[in-house]
């Protein structure tokens, strides 16, 4: 069912909420990419990653509100080329998701000025605030309108005019942001003269109403604009606007609005735009050029998908230009593998850069000086992450992964991560030169390190991973690989009580997601812990497991992530219940007449569906935050993994938990907030429901004007992990027998 930004651990959202979408856990690396800069004790200062040397360039002491007196709380910064100027972001408001509205201040390095942008408008309602090209003005989006302000004089010119809450200039409607990642809709040109933008219509998209019933006499409808499945797609346009004449053009892109997305969109050159386009099914991916002089569009590079087909990558902004302008890279699965293509400008020649029976992860750095491209990925063991690299120009073999593995015929080489196992993050500076480097595994904490490249040496070894890295000897964790038939083995984790003793029976707590936009095992350390329980689960005597099903986006093709097409609801519950229950007859100290599942979003679903379709397994299940319909769910997702509801209903209804609810036999503990407006707070009405027509008993926790994450309101946390621990051990006592 439906994408869940909660994954695994609901918490991290929390974390994520109160960063601005611009600066979210990413280095601000330096134009050189030499240094990099970082918000410390309220100030800016640029950090030597070689030395360590750190210089204040912005003093907090210099941003001082003048009519409040207060100095500023940073959310982010934007530096102008020439870091003479900065662009503050504070005071911000949370949009859907993430903090991406609030106030932005202009600080001048050189005349130590301090100036308030967009003074003339709603206070704390700008996004995406950034400098044009010369650096002599800045535009953002104010109240679904685009703006500029010179900054020489602080004229403020409004460059669309017909903005609404249903009609979005600059900036996205609930449902691309949610599924394509989109927040951020408009771009400067190249020359600084036009700026290329979206237009979201979604004037004929029905509204969800939520209602806020707590905080005044009487209750407050709340409208989002959300097309169900089913229903056809907000019409989404890209217009140019002159900056001095104010005139629009929009891009004569073919099709009807309402039956494709325009996910991507980037400057190609002076007068050009790249669009990429996918039709409704999200089966066909189209780049298209625009000349944005005659809004004329030429369809260049093409790709198809029976399942469907997904983004370059997550990240919406950037086109990966290299040979200046003359050939780009680009990510595809179209051989059946997650693979780097460098596809040549008119789009008649592509080359596979990294070909081989692997997937890779994500391209971490294109190096075009040194002709390598830097990426992750993971041949042989889809739970762990590791570095790579590939010669754009001359792909080599695949050497080895951690000095222990022989040549294949993949085109890539492996940057040695020095034989640990498990999950390494990097971030690489522009320039190829510095990398920072993250590393855990089940049982080691993470750690990190600065890193030279190419050739892989960290900058201070009394702080690299081998001086810093230890293993935590309490961590009794064991990766299962659990073959349900000749052709399918699945992933999975036991964690074990402490003081563990294979000759007695622990109750079992299954954690699951089981949909395509996550997937729960991964070696990393932390990864195995529930976060919701309160206590120590494995001191009070309790086994966890979880496992991968086929169609979770893990690293082993895209066979086995797109097989889940038109089924979900289906494969992905048969294999985590045939997993369970292979696991159950491997693992004899595993307490049969005492296992709980439990998982929250998709993993909600994926519960309800176990507990009700799989009675002899599950005793006990504790569903949140769950789709029960997923009829309910947003256009994109539903329809991008589950096809069209005019075509293949019986799919919908065959996939949804509230099929089997009548069936229900064990202990069900459902969680839902009623200010939820990804899975709407109808899923667990409707659930309600058809648990009351068929007499079945069970316990249930409405959340008032919680979203989808649960996190708001003073001790909401607290109660639900008290709500949580208490049901879990009444109705499966912990502790060895």
């Amino acid at each position: 069912m439906p994408v869940f930004k909660i994954k695994i651990f609901v918490v991290f959202i929390c974390i994520a909420q109160l960063a601005a979408a611009q600066n979210r856990g990413k280095i601000n690396w330096n134009a050189d990419g030499n240094s990099y800069t970082k918000i410390k004790d309220g100030n800016i200062v640029q950090v030597d990653p070689v030395t360590e040397e750190e210089i204040v360039v912005v003093d907090k002491t210099k941003l001082i509100d003048p009519e409040t007196n207060k100095t500023l709380v940073l959310q982010s910064y934007e530096f102008n080329n020439n870091y003479t100027r900065v662009l503050i972001f504070t005071n911000t408001v949370k949009v859907w998701r993430y903090n991406t509205m609030g106030d932005y201040w202009l600080y001048d390095i050189i005349a130590n000025k301090l100036t308030k942008m967009g003074k003339k408008l709603l206070p704390q309602s700008l996004m995406f605030a950034k400098f044009s090209p010369d650096g002599k003005a800045v535009a953002y989006v104010s109240e679904h309108n685009i703006y500029r302000e010179d900054i020489s004089n602080g004229e403020i010119t409004k460059l669309t005019k017909d903005g609404t809450r249903k009609l979005i200039n600059g900036t996205f409607d609930w449902v691309y942001e949610e599924e394509f990642n989109c927040r951020d809709g408009f771009r400067w040109s190249p020359d600084g003269t036009m700026i290329a933008f979206w237009q979201v219509d979604a004037t004929k998209i029905k509204d969800y109403y939520m209602l806020n019933t707590t905080d005044s006499n009487y209750s407050q409808v709340i409208p989002v604009e959300y097309p169900k499945v089913g229903e056809a797609p907000s019409a989404v346009k890209i217009g140019v606007v002159n900056i001095n004449t104010k005139n629009i053009k929009w891009m004569d892109i073919a099709g009807d609005p309402q039956q494709h997305y325009l996910p991507r969109m980037e400057w190609a050159a002076k007068y050009e735009l790249v669009v990429q386009q996918l039709n409704r099914k999200q089966q066909e991916s189209k780049l298209i050029y625009c000349n944005v002089t005659d809004g004329k569009a030429r369809v260049f590079w093409t790709e198809n998908n029976q399942a469907w087909v997904d983004l370059n990558t997550s990240d919406p902004k950037g086109w990966n230009w290299i040979n200046d302008g003359k050939e780009f890279i680009w990510v595809s699965e179209k051989d059946g593998w997650r693979h780097i293509y460098k596809i040549s400008r008119d789009g008649t020649v592509e080359i596979d850069l990294t070909t081989g029976t692997y997937d890779i992860e994500e391209i971490k750095c294109i190096d075009e000086a040194n002709n390598l491209i830097y990426f992750t990925a993971s041949p042989y063991n889809s739970t762990q992450l590791y570095l790579y690299k590939v010669n754009i120009q001359k792909p080599t073999l695949l050497k080895k992964i951690l000095n222990s593995i022989s040549t294949t015929k993949a085109t890539v080489d492996a940057v040695d991560a020095n034989g640990r196992t498990g999950i390494h993050g990097y971030q690489i500076s522009p320039n190829g030169k510095f990398a920072f480097h993250t590393y855990s595994s089940h049982n080691t904490p993470r750690v990190q390190e600065w890193l030279k490249l190419p050739a892989n040496k960290p900058l201070n070894e009394a702080k690299s991973i081998e001086a810093t890295a230890k293993i935590d000897p309490t961590v009794d964790v064991e990766f299962v690989n659990i073959q349900v038939d000749d052709a399918i083995t699945l992933n999975g984790w036991i964690n074990k009580p402490k003081n563990f003793d294979s000759t007695k029976k622990y109750p079992v707590v299954f954690y699951v997601y089981g949909e395509p936009a996550s997937s729960t095992v991964k070696d990393s350390y932390g990864a195995q812990n529930n976060f919701l329980y309160k206590g120590d689960m494995r001191a009070d005597g309790y086994l966890q497991v979880t496992i991968d099903n086929r169609g979770s986006p893990v690293l082993k093709g895209a066979e086995w992530r797109k097989s889940i097409y038109r089924k979900i609801g289906d494969i992905n519950i048969v294999d985590m219940a045939r997993g369970f229950e292979k696991l159950l007859s491997m693992k004899p100290y595993m307490d049969k007449e005492r296992t709980a599942v439990w998982g929250w979003s998709g993993g909600g679903s994926s519960t309800l569906h176990l507990l009700f379709r799989y009675p002899n397994l599950f005793q006990t299940g504790i569903a949140i935050a769950a789709v029960s319909n997923q009829l309910f769910y947003d256009n994109i997702y539903q329809e991008r993994y589950m096809g069209l509801p005019q075509e293949n209903r019986e799919d919908f209804i065959n996939g949804s938990p509230v099929t089997y609810a009548k069936n229900l036999k064990g202990n069900l503990l459902y969680i839902h907030g009623t200010g939820d407006d990804n899975v709407h707070f109808s899923n667990a009405e409707l659930l309600v429901n058809e648990l009351v027509k068929y007499n079945k008993q069970f316990q249930y926790m409405a959340y008032p004007n919680r979203s989808h994450s649960i996190s708001e309101g003073e001790g909401t946390f607290q109660h639900l992990s008290t709500l949580y621990t208490n049901y879990l051990k009444q109705h499966c006592p912990p502790g060895a027998k």
